[in-house]
């Protein structure tokens, strides 16, 4: 086991509203969000968005008289919602008896951004003794070194039995010489352990626990194959870089890695956590060391690198990664990207594409369905069978952290590029490069449209791209008790109509449609029920709960996590009615946390009203 993981040890929107505020409200929100987070600029890579404490105490002085207490669902049904009311009051009082988000205790909102905390993996189908075996990159500093290029102050641990995200990538590597056929991984984007433990909480209307891997939530407690659980770091080699977007490259391709993780600082577990309270973000003068965004994150996950802020499959120094979903592909996988956010953002594009730039969207977009872009301009990517995600209707103008090729039009995937891969009704392409588009539809179900699609991409034996999401690009935020009805926080108020919430699929319909046109025979091969089910690679994210944590949303953050639990829940019955557990490895993680303390974990379980 050992030696077998040795082999892969090398391998190269802020206000997202729907419910306006109006005059000087308004104005005020915009115009200081716009301040703290202005558009990526072609010299300097933008990382997700921090807000300085000054500026969020004047917004939410701005903001806490104005905000929403209607109760209605989307249907305009009156609802009962304790946890929503906790929100609201937290936000309007500035102060919360149960929580807070931040290194301020007697402050609700005082910071938005990442943490550098410990996240937790779960595995399904193998067990992680090969790290175990191996030993923690931490305790290691040769790794360190090969990594980041020097070792990191604090960071070098001899006890450390806490592994990193590049395990991640190894592990998936590993499964596939072990012969596993089907792997997946799933990221729970921004989802710490405390972030977990608030929805466990809820879920189960207790306080189950105070350490190690809980109880309450599916990833948690289904047992249906062997299963195993241990905690990653998320530290990134540096924070943002100097970048050329148009031309692809780095400029500071020698700049000195800033990562790192102290336990004397941050504490050895999650559980365990220290008094240097501003440690985890980044702002202990004395040990400093830079958190990680989701691009970053998500390339150490995929490609088994360490590299700067806002890259998408790039190293520190320029060159190109490949990441494990191309190599599988190269291997005779099939390769499926499923998402409840923009279909390029981050995480998902750090799944298959190359771009020194998570902003360049429309390229990294190019790169998922095979057509050129700014880093494959002559020779394209083959693009992902598979693609599922939000961005729909997200049309803009200009945006100048796309580069000179940005086309007006939508944002995240342009319209030119996806009628250029549309499969058009009756059309057939011998390539198989082209894709059966399921868009939201006014006045359809979002699931039977994505479930339409998906039988005929079965039945002809064609790629499967699924573009929905409301205003903002993503999926309706589902709140905690099940509903669509987000109230306010520090991003503002997000309101669906019946038309959003009916006319998207859930992120486990998009699970349910991906595995089964993922593992579909060919047309015209032997349709043998004993045959195998054919190899592929899935990346599955419930991105939500990021943006919830970001937004310092706890209703929305419990909602999230709970609806990428019953995405959980769809990967588990599809390998079940495939009997597919002995060819099928599941890897459940983040790619960072944020910063939610939970002081009095009982009012979280008092707030579950439902029957």
């Amino acid at each position: 086991m050992r030696s077998s993981l040795n082999r892969f040890l090398s391998p190269a929107s802020l206000f997202r509203s729907t419910d306006r505020p109006s005059g000087l409200i308004a104005g005020l929100f915009l115009a200081t969000i716009a301040a703290v987070a202005p558009p990526m600029s072609l010299s300097q890579c933008q990382a997700e968005e921090t807000t300085n404490t000054s500026t969020l105490a004047k917004v939410v002085d701005a903001l806490k008289n104005s905000i929403d207490t209607d109760s209605d669902d989307a249907n305009g049904e009156s609802v009962t919602d304790p946890m929503r009311e906790m929100q609201s009051n937290a936000m309007r009082e500035q102060s919360a008896p149960w929580g807070h988000w931040g290194n301020q205790p007697n402050k609700y909102s005082s910071w938005t951004n990442h943490s550098n905390r410990l996240v937790p993996l779960y595995s399904f189908g193998m067990t992680l003794s090969a790290l175990r075996e191996r030993g923690s990159l931490y305790s290691d500093a040769e790794r360190m070194k090969k990594l980041f290029g020097r070792i990191p102050a604090g960071t070098l641990n001899s006890v450390a039995n806490y592994h990193d995200q590049i395990d991640v990538y190894e592990l998936q590597r590993l499964a596939v010489e072990q012969g596993k056929r089907h792997v997946i991984l799933m990221v729970f984007d921004g989802t710490d352990w405390q972030t977990t433990r608030a929805a466990t909480i809820y879920r189960n209307r207790a306080d189950l626990y105070d350490s190690g891997r809980g109880r309450g939530l599916s990833i948690q407690d289904y047992r249906g194959t062997q299963t195993d659980f241990a905690f990653i770091g998320t530290t990134p080699h540096t924070g943002g870089t100097k970048l050329d977007v148009n031309s692809q490259t780095i400029v500071d391709v020698d700049k000195k890695a800033t990562g790192g993780f102290d336990p004397d600082f941050a504490g050895p577990m999650p559980w365990h956590e220290r008094d240097r309270i501003a440690y985890p973000i980044g702002k202990d003068r004395e040990q400093p060391h830079t958190v990680t965004d989701s691009a970053s994150s998500a390339t150490s996950l995929t490609c088994g690198i360490k590299t700067y802020n806002g890259s998408v499959g790039i190293a520190h120094d320029g060159t190109y990664a490949v990441s494990i979903g191309r190599q599988l592909q190269n291997e005779g996988f099939r390769i499926g990207v499923v998402t409840c956010v923009p279909v390029s953002h981050a995480t998902p594009g750090a799944a298959y594409a190359n771009n020194v730039s998570r902003g360049d969207y429309q390229d990294i977009a190019r790169d998922m369905i095979g057509r050129p872009s700014s880093s494959h301009r002559r020779d394209p990517l083959p693009g992902v069978d598979v693609l599922i995600g939000g961005g729909w209707g997200e049309g803009v103008g200009k945006d100048g952290g796309q580069g000179e090729n940005f086309m007006p039009g939508n944002k995240y995937l342009h319209e030119s590029d996806l009628d250029a891969v549309r499969l058009q009704p009756g059309e057939t392409d011998p390539s198989r490069r082209k894709y059966v588009v399921a868009e939201r539809t006014s006045g359809r179900r979002g699931s039977e449209v994505l479930a339409e699609a998906a039988s005929r991409a079965i039945k002809t034996g064609d790629r499967l791209l699924g573009y929905f999401g409301t205003k903002g690009g993503h999926l309706p935020f589902q709140t905690a008790d099940g509903n669509y009805n987000p109230t306010f926080d520090v991003k503002g108020t997000e309101r669906y109509t019946a038309e959003d919430v009916n006319e998207n699929p859930t992120l486990a319909d998009m699970t349910t449609a991906a595995l089964h046109v993922l593992s579909a025979p060919t047309p015209g091969e032997a349709n043998d029920d004993q045959a195998e089910l054919p190899k592929f690679w899935m990346m599955l994210e419930a991105g939500d709960v990021d943006w919830a944590n970001h937004a310092n949303n706890i209703d929305n953050s419990i909602g999230a996590v709970l609806s990428g639990d019953a995405a959980f829940r769809a990967v588990t019955k599809w390998a079940e009615d495939n009997d597919a557990w002995d060819d099928t490895v599941v890897f459940v993680t983040s790619d960072h946390g944020h910063y939610l303390v939970l002081d009095d974990p009982q009012a979280i379980a008092a707030a579950n009203v439902s029957q």
